[in-house]
């Protein structure tokens, strides 16, 4: 079994960048994917971005594509969420799960072993 736990989050201003961090431990059954999802408070949980196991591909919701970058290094078992140019709207909890084999990247159903999440404030 995999647990995932999230690092890096924190309270920033509007234009600034953060980096976060999804450490696996554990053992897992077979190469898997990762994504990147947020809560807002009061609002429903939301895909942010995922990769694939050897990192070809990678998945971003409008909302963050250009500033935003994901990316993975398997020999750390880490997966990172490179934030640049924050928005306030971008002010959530944000977590990383493992991704299901086969299943769809940027539905939530496809998800497991969820991180406890990270705080990403960013004041304007």
């Amino acid at each position: 079994q995999v647990q995932l736990v999230e690092s890096g989050g924190g309270l920033v201003q509007a234009g600034d960048s953060l980096s976060l961090s999804c450490a696996a431990s554990g053992r897992a059954d077979r190469q898997y994917a990762v994504g990147w999802f947020r809560q807002a408070l009061g609002k429903e949980r939301e895909f942010v971005a995922a990769i694939s196991w050897i990192g070809d591909r990678t998945y971003y919701t409008d909302s963050v594509k250009g500033r935003f970058t994901i990316s993975r290094d398997n020999a750390k078992n880490t997966v990172y969420l490179q934030m640049n140019n924050l928005k306030p709207e971008d002010t959530a909890l944000y977590y990383c799960a493992k991704k299901s084999t086969g299943s769809a990247y940027t539905l939530l159903s496809s998800y497991h072993y969820w991180g406890q999440g990270t705080q990403v404030t960013v004041s304007s």
